[in-house]
């Protein structure tokens, strides 16, 4: 999954660029998810639960943000 970056690259971006690098991450492993579950392929599974980490690594980071800029 070439399009799928590691989080640790994000933590210098804010708001909106992280934000859309969660969008590109779930659009970015549509085609493992497809080709695990429709197509019993185990090794997108893989791919798909590494996606699904990096995806959560985020989303944490996303949510502090938001709190943080809510609370300011």
């Amino acid at each position: 999954m070439a399009l799928i970056l590691k989080h640790h690259y994000l933590l210098k971006t804010t708001g909106m660029e992280k934000f859309k690098a969660l969008q590109d991450l779930i659009v970015a492993a549509e085609k493992d998810a497809s080709a695990f579950y429709d197509k019993g392929n185990k090794a997108a599974g893989t791919r798909l639960r590494g996606a699904m980490q990096e995806l959560k690594a985020l989303a944490n980071e996303v949510r502090k943000e938001v709190i943080e800029k809510k609370n300011a």
